[in-house]
C-alpha cells in the first residue's frame, strides 16, 4: 500500500478521528490535572477561551488531534500492511 491508498481508505480516517479525539480528552485531562491539582473544568477552559483566544483554543485543538491521529494511524495501518506482505 502506498501513501495514497492508504489515505484514500474510509477507515483510516475513521481512525484519524477516533485517535485525534481520544487524544484531546486524554490531553486536556492530564494538563488540567497537572495544572489545578484536580478537575476543574470550567476554570481550564475559562483560561484557554478568554479575551477572545476562543477561535484559537479550537483551532489548536483541531490541528493537534488531526496531526496525532493521523501520524498514529499512518503507523498502524502501514504496519498493518509490513504484517499482511510477510504472511504471504
Amino acid at each position: 500500500m502506498s501513501f495514497k491508498s492508504i489515505v484514500s481508505q474510509k477507515s483510516f480516517w475513521k481512525s484519524v478521528i477516533l485517535l485525534g479525539v481520544s487524544f484531546l480528552v486524554i490531553y486536556n485531562f492530564v494538563s488540567m490535572l497537572f495544572e489545578y491539582g484536580g478537575i476543574e473544568i470550567a476554570a481550564f477552559f475559562n483560561e484557554r477561551t478568554e479575551d477572545g483566544k476562543l477561535f484559537r483554543f479550537i483551532l489548536g485543538q483541531f490541528v493537534a488531534a488531526l496531526a496525532y491521529g493521523f501520524i498514529i494511524a499512518f503507523g498502524q495501518f502501514k504496519m498493518k500492511e509490513k504484517e499482511n506482505t510477510r504472511n504471504k
